[in-house]
């Protein structure tokens, strides 16, 4: 239903929560801050908001499109000059994605007690919308499975840049004022990252790419980069607004959530979220010698969360972030195409 003035309240509370989360030097401060805003508005006073009250699905499309043409700029030849090393890479994290979907699913499902098809969606490291669509078709609880995936990114994107910068002794990501963005585009720009953006989504449709509203533009960016055609600058003031808005979007779908429900969540995030951590950290050790990269970029590479704030890591550490997007791309990818195949077995078990 269509309710614009609570959307822009909605959004206003957003863009406030993002300044104040970047006063306290949080990461990804304009995800995150509106994202905890509007969760707490979901939760807490879901009974201010108009009945049957949705964020606006196309308005959120529209930017996260954004944060693809952002991401898929960064994408350059250089990128793939060791195609070998790259391929045992990418077979590292198709292990790592099946070890972590499998321990994730272990914990919510026997500690948790959640029923398999939400503790094996809920589990999912990456896709994140993807996982819930696919879940919520197999009859999983969508509050709860929700509440698992967000909390996955969430915990991801704030305790792995806090760990790093305690570790380096300096802040790292977007807490230390990184980013993909450019300050300074010319208003002649906009046009351009407006088809570019419309064209990456239809196109990701049709291919009927994971995360097609995101990998669809990102896509674009990288095709237009990689044959010297085009490279789209997209301006920091709108990959601040695009991450006002999707956070805002992603906080509103915390909506009929219980303070039980959210709490269990929480610890079962913990343990889950922790072990797929520990996971991609043996993954990182055991690859250093054969990749010639360092512990803290294969980290960040094979951590199950939050494409944009990795890739502004690896700017913290002076890595290439379009070389930690390609994992992250990878990571999704094989993370849905697995769900699609698991999807028999699943409805033969249940």
């Amino acid at each position: 239903m269509g309710h614009p003035l609570a959307t822009l309240i909605l959004l206003a509370l957003g863009a406030c929560s993002a300044f104040a989360a970047l006063a306290l030097n949080l990461p990804l401060p304009y995800l995150l801050g509106p994202l905890l805003a509007a969760s707490l508005v979901a939760t807490l006073a879901p009974q201010h908001l108009p009945s049957g009250y949705q964020f606006p699905p196309k308005l959120r499309l529209a930017f996260i499109a954004i944060i693809g043409l952002m991401i898929g700029a960064q994408v350059t030849p250089e990128l793939f000059s060791d195609a070998p090393r790259l391929m045992l890479s990418f077979a590292a994290l198709t292990a790592f994605v099946v070890l972590a979907h499998g321990f994730g699913y272990v914990i919510l499902h026997n500690i948790g007690g959640y029923d398999r098809p939400t503790a094996f969606y809920g589990a999912a490291p990456g896709g994140l919308f993807e996982s819930i669509a696919m879940g919520e078709e197999a009859g999983a609880d969508a509050a709860r499975l929700t509440l698992q995936q967000f909390l996955r990114v969430v915990a991801v994107v704030t305790l792995l840049p806090i760990g790093l910068s305690l570790w380096l002794g300096e802040p790292v990501g977007s807490s230390a004022g990184m980013t993909l963005a450019r300050s300074s585009v010319p208003w002649s720009a906009l046009p351009w990252i407006a088809l570019a953006g419309v064209t990456g989504i239809i196109l990701g449709q049709a291919l009927r790419l994971p995360a097609k509203q995101l990998t669809g533009p990102m896509a674009i960016a990288a095709i237009l980069s990689l044959t010297g055609l085009l490279h789209l600058d997209v301006p920091q003031w709108l990959v601040n607004t695009a991450q006002v808005v999707i956070g805002t979007a992603l906080g509103m779908r915390f909506t009929g959530l219980t303070k039980a429900l959210l709490m269990k969540g929480l610890w079962l995030t913990a343990l889950s979220v922790g072990g797929m951590l520990v996971i991609a950290a043996g993954f990182a050790l055991a690859l250093m010698g054969p990749l010639d990269q360092p512990f803290d970029v294969l980290l960040i590479s094979f951590a199950p969360g939050g494409v944009t704030e990795m890739s502004l890591v690896a700017l913290s550490l002076s890595a290439n972030p379009a070389f930690v997007t390609l994992h992250h791309v990878f990571r999704i990818l094989i993370t849905v195409v697995g769900l699609g195949l698991s999807a028999r077995w699943l409805r033969a078990r249940l």
